[in-house]
C-alpha cells in the first residue's frame, strides 16, 4: 500500500490573497536579505496584517542552510511563538522553515533525528504555509528539507511526512525578476527531479501522470519563461511544473544524480540546481540498461521522435544538453572551473556521500561505489557512459 500525499495548494493569478483568510494571532516570516529587498516581506506581511496577525521575520537564511543557521532563526521562532510558520523564498529558505518549525514544535529533538521513522508530532503549536519565488526546488510540495553539516562537509536529507505545508501558495508573480543563472538552476532542478521520479523503482501510477506531464511542460514552456519573463503563459506553466515536479518526487523519490548533486554540492559549494543538473546526462547513461523504455516514453512525452529505445535516449540527452547549453548551464564539472588535481582528491568523499544517499538506493540501476567513482570522473570530463 502506498499513499498520496499534498498539501493544500493555492495556485494562479492572485493567489497569494488565501493569507488573508488565515486564522490566527502572529504569523512567522522565514527568508533572505534578497527576497526582503524585492519587497515580498512587505507584500505578504500586509495580506497577513488583513487577517489580523502581528509580523515576525527572520531574514537571514543562508543559501544550502547550515544547521548553525537553522539554530539561529529557531531561537527567534520560540521567542515570538507564531500560530504560523511561512517559508517566503527559494529552496533554501523553504526548507529552513520546514527545519526551524519542527526545532519550535520539538525543541527536544536533533534536526538529525527527523526521519520517517520518527513521529514528531507536529502542528500542536503552528503550522506551516511555502511561498516558492523560484521555480523548480520544489520544497513547497515535498517532505524533504536539506540541511548543510559544514562541520562533517555533509548535506543532511531530513525527512518526514509531516513536513509537508499545510498550505502552499503558487502564485506566477513571485519569481517574475529572479536572475536569470537562478532560474536556469532551479528550473533544470524541477526538470531532473521529474526525470528521475518517472525512473525510480518507487514510482507509481500517481507520481508517473506528473512527472511526464512535468516534461511535457518544461520542453514546451522553459526556454519561452527564461527568455521572456513578460510571457505570463510560460511563467505560470513553469511555476506550477515545479509544484508538480516536487509533488511526484515526494510520492515516489528521486535518484542518483540527486545522490551525487547532494554530494558534489556539499563537498565544493556548488548551488544545488547546477550541482545536479550536471549529473543529469550521465545518470540517464547509467540508468539506461534498467529503464530504458521509461527514458524513452519521456522523449515520446517531449516530442522525440525514434525508431528505436536506444535511440529515443539517445535523443533525449542530446535533447537535455542542448537546452542546458542554451541556459548557460555547464555540461561537465571540468567547466565550472574545477581542477583535476584537487576534484581526483576528493573523489572518495564524493562517492562515500552520494553512496549514503536513499536517492541512490531506489535508483532504477543502483550504484556500487566503483561505480560511482567512475560516474563522478566520467562527468569531468564529458566522457560517454560505457558501463
Amino acid at each position: 500500500m502506498w499513499w498520496f500525499q499534498s498539501p493544500k495548494i493555492a495556485f494562479g493569478e492572485d493567489a497569494l490573497e488565501v493569507l488573508k483568510d488565515l486564522e490566527g494571532k502572529k504569523a512567522f516570516i522565514v527568508t533572505d536579505k534578497t527576497v526582503r529587498s524585492l519587497g515580498y516581506v512587505g507584500m505578504i506581511s500586509n495580506y497577513l496584517k488583513e487577517a489580523g496577525m502581528e509580523i515576525g521575520v527572520f531574514d537571514g537564511v543562508e543559501p544550502e542552510p547550515p544547521i548553525e543557521n537553522i539554530m539561529e532563526g529557531a531561537k527567534l521562532v520560540m521567542a515570538f511563538a507564531p500560530d504560523w510558520i511561512i517559508g517566503l523564498g527559494g529552496g533554501s529558505c523553504m526548507d529552513a522553515a520546514k527545519a526551524m518549525w519542527v526545532l519550535y514544535e520539538r525543541p527536544d529533538i536533533k534536526l538529525e533525528e527527523i526521519s520517517p521513522l520518527i513521529k514528531l508530532g507536529l502542528r500542536k503549536k503552528a503550522r506551516l504555509v511555502c511561498i516558492p519565488t523560484t521555480s523548480g526546488t520544489g520544497s513547497e510540495a515535498s517532505w524533504a528539507a536539506v540541511i548543510t553539516n559544514k562541520k562533517e562537509n555533509f548535506k543532511m536529507e531530513l525527512a518526514s511526512t509531516e513536513l509537508y505545508p499545510d498550505l502552499s501558495i503558487v502564485d506566477p508573480k513571485l519569481p517574475v525578476g529572479v536572475p536569470k543563472k537562478v532560474a536556469a538552476d532551479t528550473g533544470m532542478d524541477a526538470l531532473i527531479t521529474a526525470v528521475e521520479a518517472y525512473v525510480n523503482q518507487w514510482r507509481n501510477d500517481f507520481s508517473d501522470a506528473l512527472a511526464i506531464k512535468v516534461a511535457h511542460l518544461f520542453f514546451k514552456y522553459f526556454l519561452r519563461a527564461y527568455e521572456n519573463q513578460n510571457d505570463k503563459e510560460a511563467m505560470e506553466k513553469i511555476h506550477n511544473a515545479s509544484t508538480m515536479a516536487a509533488l511526484a518526487f515526494s510520492n515516489s523519490q528521486a535518484g542518483i544524480a540527486h545522490a551525487m548533486g547532494h554530494s558534489f554540492g556539499a563537498v565544493f559549494k556548488i548551488p544545488h540546481g547546477m550541482a545536479v543538473a550536471v549529473f543529469l546526462p550521465y545518470s540517464i547513461g547509467f540508468g539506461v540498461k534498467e529503464a530504458g523504455e521509461r527514458y524513452a516514453e519521456i522523449a515520446k512525452a517531449i516530442g522525440i521522435k525514434a525508431e528505436s529505445v536506444e535511440e529515443a535516449v539517445k535523443k533525449l540527452v542530446e535533447s537535455i544538453r542542448d537546452l542546458m547549453k542554451k541556459i548557460g548551464e555547464p555540461l561537465t564539472v571540468k567547466e565550472m572551473g574545477i581542477k583535476w588535481e584537487d576534484y581526483s582528491q576528493k573523489l572518495d568523499e564524493l562517492v562515500a556521500k552520494a553512496e549514503m544517499s536513499t536517492c541512490n538506493f531506489v535508483n532504477p540501476r543502483v550504484a556500487s561505489s566503483e561505480e560511482l567513482k567512475k560516474l563522478f570522473t566520467y562527468a569531468f570530463e564529458g566522457r560517454t557512459i560505457d558501463f
